[in-house]
Protein backbone atom coordinates (compact mmCIF):
# COMPACT_ATOMS: atom_id res chain seq x y z
CA UNK A 1 0.00 0.00 0.00
CA UNK A 2 1.32 3.46 -0.87
CA UNK A 3 2.53 5.51 2.07
CA UNK A 4 0.82 8.82 2.70
CA UNK A 5 3.05 11.89 2.77
CA UNK A 6 2.46 12.28 6.51
CA UNK A 7 3.50 8.68 7.07
CA UNK A 8 6.69 9.33 5.13
CA UNK A 9 7.49 12.35 7.30
CA UNK A 10 7.03 10.19 10.40
CA UNK A 11 9.26 7.49 8.93
CA UNK A 12 11.90 10.05 7.98
CA UNK A 13 11.83 11.48 11.49
CA UNK A 14 12.32 8.01 12.92
CA UNK A 15 15.28 7.34 10.63
CA UNK A 16 16.84 10.69 11.51
CA UNK A 17 16.53 9.86 15.21
CA UNK A 18 18.18 6.50 14.59
CA UNK A 19 21.03 8.15 12.67
CA UNK A 20 21.76 10.46 15.60
CA UNK A 21 21.64 7.50 18.00
CA UNK A 22 23.88 5.36 15.82
CA UNK A 23 26.45 8.09 15.31
CA UNK A 24 26.85 8.56 19.04
CA UNK A 25 27.94 4.92 19.28
CA UNK A 26 29.79 4.65 15.98
CA UNK A 27 32.12 7.58 16.68
CA UNK A 28 34.33 5.34 18.78
CA UNK A 29 33.82 2.18 16.71
CA UNK A 30 36.31 0.17 14.72
CA UNK A 31 36.27 0.00 10.92
CA UNK A 32 33.15 -2.16 10.66
CA UNK A 33 31.35 -0.52 13.57
CA UNK A 34 29.50 -2.28 16.39
CA UNK A 35 27.66 -5.35 15.08
CA UNK A 36 24.40 -4.41 16.81
CA UNK A 37 24.44 -0.94 15.27
CA UNK A 38 25.08 -2.26 11.76
CA UNK A 39 22.35 -4.87 12.12
CA UNK A 40 19.82 -2.25 13.15
CA UNK A 41 20.79 -0.02 10.25
CA UNK A 42 20.40 -2.93 7.84
CA UNK A 43 16.76 -3.32 8.82
CA UNK A 44 16.00 0.09 7.30
CA UNK A 45 16.94 -1.06 3.80
CA UNK A 46 14.98 -4.25 3.15
CA UNK A 47 13.54 -4.47 -0.36
CA UNK A 48 9.72 -4.47 -0.71
CA UNK A 49 8.06 -7.68 -1.85
CA UNK A 50 5.42 -6.18 -4.16
CA UNK A 51 4.79 -3.20 -6.43
CA UNK A 52 2.09 -0.71 -5.33
CA UNK A 53 -0.56 0.27 -7.89
CA UNK A 54 -3.24 2.97 -7.49
CA UNK A 55 -6.84 1.83 -7.15
CA UNK A 56 -7.91 3.80 -10.21
CA UNK A 57 -5.20 2.20 -12.37
CA UNK A 58 -4.73 -1.44 -11.35
CA UNK A 59 -2.19 -3.67 -13.06
CA UNK A 60 -2.99 -5.86 -16.03
CA UNK A 61 -0.60 -7.59 -18.39
CA UNK A 62 -2.39 -6.10 -21.40
CA UNK A 63 -2.03 -2.61 -19.97
CA UNK A 64 1.67 -3.14 -19.19
CA UNK A 65 2.34 -4.43 -22.71
CA UNK A 66 0.54 -1.48 -24.26
CA UNK A 67 2.41 0.91 -21.98
CA UNK A 68 5.75 -0.56 -23.03
CA UNK A 69 4.83 -0.19 -26.69
CA UNK A 70 3.78 3.43 -26.21
CA UNK A 71 6.98 4.10 -24.24
CA UNK A 72 9.02 3.22 -27.35
CA UNK A 73 6.58 4.85 -29.82
CA UNK A 74 8.35 7.61 -31.77
CA UNK A 75 5.13 8.67 -33.49
CA UNK A 76 4.05 10.28 -30.21
CA UNK A 77 6.53 13.10 -30.93
CA UNK A 78 6.22 15.96 -33.39
CA UNK A 79 9.31 14.84 -35.30
CA UNK A 80 8.37 11.15 -35.15
CA UNK A 81 11.94 10.34 -34.10
CA UNK A 82 11.67 10.78 -30.31
CA UNK A 83 9.98 8.54 -27.75
CA UNK A 84 10.02 8.28 -23.98
CA UNK A 85 12.91 5.81 -24.44
CA UNK A 86 14.98 8.39 -26.34
CA UNK A 87 15.76 10.12 -23.06
CA UNK A 88 15.00 7.23 -20.68
CA UNK A 89 17.13 4.60 -22.38
CA UNK A 90 17.22 1.23 -20.59
CA UNK A 91 20.79 0.80 -21.83
CA UNK A 92 21.78 3.83 -19.73
CA UNK A 93 19.83 2.73 -16.65
CA UNK A 94 16.75 4.63 -17.85
CA UNK A 95 18.49 7.95 -18.43
CA UNK A 96 20.59 9.07 -21.41
CA UNK A 97 24.16 9.37 -20.13
CA UNK A 98 24.35 13.10 -20.85
CA UNK A 99 24.86 16.00 -18.43
CA UNK A 100 21.58 17.48 -19.64
CA UNK A 101 18.68 16.20 -21.69
CA UNK A 102 18.24 16.77 -25.40
CA UNK A 103 14.80 17.70 -26.70
CA UNK A 104 13.00 18.67 -29.89
CA UNK A 105 15.22 20.15 -32.63
CA UNK A 106 18.21 18.73 -30.67
CA UNK A 107 17.84 21.53 -28.14
CA UNK A 108 19.80 21.08 -24.91
CA UNK A 109 17.44 21.09 -21.93
CA UNK A 110 18.25 22.82 -18.61
CA UNK A 111 18.36 19.65 -16.46
CA UNK A 112 19.72 16.13 -16.50
CA UNK A 113 17.32 13.32 -17.43
CA UNK A 114 16.37 11.48 -14.19
CA UNK A 115 16.25 7.70 -14.04
CA UNK A 116 12.93 5.84 -14.03
CA UNK A 117 14.04 3.22 -11.52
CA UNK A 118 11.57 2.48 -8.71
CA UNK A 119 9.05 5.24 -9.44
CA UNK A 120 6.18 3.04 -8.19
CA UNK A 121 7.01 4.09 -4.62
CA UNK A 122 7.01 7.82 -5.34
CA UNK A 123 4.35 10.55 -5.35
CA UNK A 124 5.89 13.67 -6.91
CA UNK A 125 7.81 13.66 -10.18
CA UNK A 126 10.36 15.69 -12.13
CA UNK A 127 13.33 17.32 -10.41
CA UNK A 128 11.01 20.05 -9.08
CA UNK A 129 8.04 17.83 -8.13
CA UNK A 130 5.59 19.60 -10.41
CA UNK A 131 3.68 16.43 -11.36
CA UNK A 132 1.66 14.54 -8.74
CA UNK A 133 1.32 10.91 -9.82
CA UNK A 134 2.87 8.94 -12.66
CA UNK A 135 -0.27 9.28 -14.74
CA UNK A 136 0.22 13.08 -14.84
CA UNK A 137 3.98 12.87 -15.27
CA UNK A 138 3.82 10.72 -18.39
CA UNK A 139 1.97 13.27 -20.50
CA UNK A 140 4.22 16.19 -19.51
CA UNK A 141 7.22 15.56 -21.80
CA UNK A 142 4.91 14.59 -24.65
CA UNK A 143 3.23 18.01 -24.59
CA UNK A 144 6.33 20.05 -23.81
CA UNK A 145 7.37 22.33 -26.68
CA UNK A 146 11.02 21.69 -25.82
CA UNK A 147 10.75 17.91 -25.57
CA UNK A 148 8.43 15.71 -27.67
CA UNK A 149 6.35 18.71 -28.76
CA UNK A 150 3.09 16.84 -29.40
CA UNK A 151 -0.47 17.89 -28.60
CA UNK A 152 -2.65 15.24 -27.00
CA UNK A 153 -5.28 15.60 -29.71
CA UNK A 154 -2.68 14.93 -32.39
CA UNK A 155 -1.29 11.98 -30.41
CA UNK A 156 -4.74 10.38 -30.30
CA UNK A 157 -5.29 11.07 -34.01
CA UNK A 158 -2.00 9.42 -34.92
CA UNK A 159 -2.63 6.33 -32.79
CA UNK A 160 -6.14 5.87 -34.20
CA UNK A 161 -4.66 5.94 -37.71
CA UNK A 162 -2.39 3.00 -36.85
CA UNK A 163 -4.61 -0.05 -37.33
CA UNK A 164 -2.88 -2.40 -34.87
CA UNK A 165 -3.27 -0.07 -31.90
CA UNK A 166 -7.05 -0.47 -31.68
CA UNK A 167 -7.01 -4.09 -30.39
CA UNK A 168 -4.18 -3.29 -27.97
CA UNK A 169 -6.18 -0.48 -26.34
CA UNK A 170 -9.36 -2.58 -26.33
CA UNK A 171 -7.55 -5.41 -24.54
CA UNK A 172 -5.98 -3.03 -22.00
CA UNK A 173 -9.20 -1.09 -21.34
CA UNK A 174 -12.08 -3.52 -21.96
CA UNK A 175 -15.65 -2.26 -22.07
CA UNK A 176 -14.77 1.20 -23.39
CA UNK A 177 -16.29 2.16 -26.72
CA UNK A 178 -13.44 4.54 -27.59
CA UNK A 179 -10.39 3.51 -25.52
CA UNK A 180 -7.71 5.49 -27.38
CA UNK A 181 -7.72 8.56 -25.15
CA UNK A 182 -5.03 10.73 -23.48
CA UNK A 183 -6.08 9.36 -20.09
CA UNK A 184 -5.58 5.77 -21.21
CA UNK A 185 -2.27 6.58 -22.88
CA UNK A 186 -1.09 7.99 -19.56
CA UNK A 187 -2.41 5.04 -17.55
CA UNK A 188 -0.75 2.45 -19.77
CA UNK A 189 2.63 4.19 -19.75
CA UNK A 190 2.42 4.61 -15.96
CA UNK A 191 1.75 0.90 -15.47
CA UNK A 192 4.80 0.05 -17.55
CA UNK A 193 6.96 2.57 -15.70
CA UNK A 194 5.96 1.04 -12.36
CA UNK A 195 7.50 -2.22 -13.57
CA UNK A 196 10.94 -0.61 -13.94
CA UNK A 197 12.52 -1.91 -10.74
CA UNK A 198 16.22 -2.13 -10.01
CA UNK A 199 17.25 -5.73 -9.41
CA UNK A 200 18.98 -7.37 -6.50
CA UNK A 201 22.43 -5.89 -5.90
CA UNK A 202 25.37 -7.11 -3.78
CA UNK A 203 24.12 -4.78 -1.04
CA UNK A 204 20.80 -6.66 -0.94
CA UNK A 205 22.57 -9.99 -0.60
CA UNK A 206 24.55 -8.56 2.30
CA UNK A 207 21.35 -7.25 3.91
CA UNK A 208 19.95 -10.80 3.69
CA UNK A 209 22.96 -12.26 5.51
CA UNK A 210 25.72 -12.94 2.97
CA UNK A 211 28.69 -11.30 4.69
CA UNK A 212 30.90 -12.02 1.67
CA UNK A 213 28.65 -10.10 -0.74
CA UNK A 214 30.44 -6.78 -0.16
CA UNK A 215 33.91 -5.78 1.02
CA UNK A 216 34.98 -4.54 4.45
CA UNK A 217 35.56 -1.11 2.88
CA UNK A 218 32.00 -1.05 1.56
CA UNK A 219 30.64 -2.06 4.98
CA UNK A 220 32.53 0.82 6.53
CA UNK A 221 31.13 3.06 3.80
CA UNK A 222 27.62 1.95 4.76
CA UNK A 223 28.31 2.87 8.37
CA UNK A 224 29.63 6.27 7.30
CA UNK A 225 26.62 6.72 5.01
CA UNK A 226 24.32 6.39 8.01
CA UNK A 227 26.42 8.39 10.48
CA UNK A 228 29.32 10.78 9.93
CA UNK A 229 28.69 11.43 6.23
CA UNK A 230 24.97 12.20 6.90
CA UNK A 231 23.88 10.72 3.56
CA UNK A 232 20.92 8.91 5.14
CA UNK A 233 19.45 12.25 6.21
CA UNK A 234 18.02 12.43 2.68
CA UNK A 235 18.81 9.09 1.02
CA UNK A 236 16.70 6.77 3.15
CA UNK A 237 14.91 3.45 2.76
CA UNK A 238 15.46 0.65 0.26
CA UNK A 239 15.59 3.07 -2.71
CA UNK A 240 17.84 5.49 -0.82
CA UNK A 241 15.61 8.55 -1.20
CA UNK A 242 13.28 10.47 1.11
CA UNK A 243 11.36 11.59 -2.02
CA UNK A 244 11.63 15.15 -0.79
CA UNK A 245 13.32 18.36 -1.94
CA UNK A 246 16.44 20.06 -0.62
CA UNK A 247 18.88 22.78 -1.58
CA UNK A 248 22.17 20.89 -1.52
CA UNK A 249 24.30 23.84 -2.55
CA UNK A 250 24.75 23.17 -6.26
CA UNK A 251 26.13 26.28 -7.96
CA UNK A 252 23.24 26.99 -10.31
CA UNK A 253 20.67 29.77 -10.83
CA UNK A 254 17.84 27.23 -11.28
CA UNK A 255 15.45 27.61 -8.30
CA UNK A 256 13.85 24.18 -8.73
CA UNK A 257 10.98 23.52 -6.33
CA UNK A 258 10.99 27.21 -5.38
CA UNK A 259 9.08 27.99 -8.58
CA UNK A 260 6.06 26.17 -7.13
CA UNK A 261 6.57 26.66 -3.39
CA UNK A 262 7.76 30.22 -2.67
CA UNK A 263 9.41 29.38 0.64
CA UNK A 264 13.02 30.12 1.45
CA UNK A 265 13.80 26.45 2.06
CA UNK A 266 12.47 25.47 -1.37
CA UNK A 267 14.63 27.89 -3.36
CA UNK A 268 17.20 25.87 -5.35
CA UNK A 269 15.62 22.72 -3.88
CA UNK A 270 15.62 19.57 -6.00
CA UNK A 271 14.44 16.05 -5.46
CA UNK A 272 16.62 13.58 -3.59
CA UNK A 273 17.35 10.96 -6.23
CA UNK A 274 17.30 7.26 -5.41
CA UNK A 275 20.80 5.80 -5.39
CA UNK A 276 20.14 2.39 -6.92
CA UNK A 277 22.60 1.80 -9.82
CA UNK A 278 24.05 5.25 -9.14
CA UNK A 279 27.51 4.07 -10.25
CA UNK A 280 26.16 3.74 -13.80
CA UNK A 281 24.33 7.06 -13.94
CA UNK A 282 27.06 9.68 -14.21
CA UNK A 283 27.24 12.65 -14.45
CA UNK A 284 25.42 13.71 -11.29
CA UNK A 285 23.15 16.35 -9.74
CA UNK A 286 20.15 17.99 -11.41
CA UNK A 287 22.36 19.87 -13.85
CA UNK A 288 24.89 17.10 -14.54
CA UNK A 289 27.68 19.26 -13.14
CA UNK A 290 29.59 16.59 -11.18
CA UNK A 291 31.39 13.94 -13.20
CA UNK A 292 32.13 11.22 -10.65
CA UNK A 293 30.87 9.81 -7.37
CA UNK A 294 34.00 11.16 -5.69
CA UNK A 295 33.11 14.63 -7.03
CA UNK A 296 29.68 14.27 -5.40
CA UNK A 297 31.19 13.26 -2.06
CA UNK A 298 33.64 16.18 -2.21
CA UNK A 299 30.72 18.49 -2.94
CA UNK A 300 28.91 17.39 0.21
CA UNK A 301 32.13 17.36 2.22
CA UNK A 302 33.13 20.97 1.51
CA UNK A 303 32.23 22.09 -2.04
CA UNK A 304 28.66 23.32 -1.67
CA UNK A 305 27.49 26.91 -2.14
CA UNK A 306 26.40 28.59 1.09
CA UNK A 307 23.12 30.53 0.80
CA UNK A 308 20.00 31.21 2.83
CA UNK A 309 18.05 28.33 1.34
CA UNK A 310 20.77 25.72 1.95
CA UNK A 311 19.38 22.66 3.74
CA UNK A 312 20.26 22.52 7.43
CA UNK A 313 21.89 19.11 7.03
CA UNK A 314 24.44 20.39 4.49
CA UNK A 315 27.52 21.12 6.58
CA UNK A 316 31.26 20.39 6.27
CA UNK A 317 31.81 16.68 6.92
CA UNK A 318 35.59 16.60 7.42
CA UNK A 319 35.90 13.18 5.81
CA UNK A 320 39.30 11.61 5.32
CA UNK A 321 40.36 10.43 1.86
CA UNK A 322 39.94 6.82 2.99
CA UNK A 323 36.45 7.53 4.30
CA UNK A 324 35.51 9.08 0.96
CA UNK A 325 36.81 6.06 -0.90
CA UNK A 326 34.90 3.72 1.41
CA UNK A 327 31.71 5.65 0.66
CA UNK A 328 32.32 5.19 -3.06
CA UNK A 329 32.89 1.47 -2.51
CA UNK A 330 29.58 1.23 -0.67
CA UNK A 331 27.69 3.10 -3.41
CA UNK A 332 29.05 0.65 -5.97
CA UNK A 333 27.37 -2.22 -4.08
CA UNK A 334 23.97 -0.74 -5.04
CA UNK A 335 24.54 -1.69 -8.70
CA UNK A 336 22.40 -4.52 -10.04
CA UNK A 337 22.88 -6.31 -13.34
CA UNK A 338 19.36 -6.39 -14.71
CA UNK A 339 17.78 -8.40 -17.51
CA UNK A 340 18.15 -6.51 -20.82
CA UNK A 341 14.95 -4.86 -22.01
CA UNK A 342 13.60 -5.99 -25.36
CA UNK A 343 12.19 -3.37 -27.70
CA UNK A 344 8.62 -4.26 -28.73
CA UNK A 345 7.57 -4.72 -32.32
CA UNK A 346 5.75 -1.51 -33.17
CA UNK A 347 2.16 -1.56 -34.43
CA UNK A 348 1.52 -0.78 -38.09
Amino acid sequence: MRQTLSARFVAAAGIAAWVIFAYAFASSAGKDGPAEITAAMKALYNRPDSIPYPKDNPYSEAKANLGKTLFFETRLSRSQVMSCATCHNPGFDWTDGNPKGVGDYHKTLPRKVPTLFNLAWDDLFFWDGRAEGLEKQGLGPMQSATEMHMSLDEAVTRLKAIHEYAPLFTSAFPGQSDPITPENIAKAIAIFERSIISGEAPFDRWIKGDENAISAEAKHGFLLFNTKARCADCHTGWNFSDDSFHDTGVDDADIGRGKFLPFTTMQHAFKSVGLRNIERRAPYMHNGSLATLMDVINHYDHGFVKRESLADDIKPLHLSEQEKQDLVEFLKTLTSRDTPVTIPEMPK
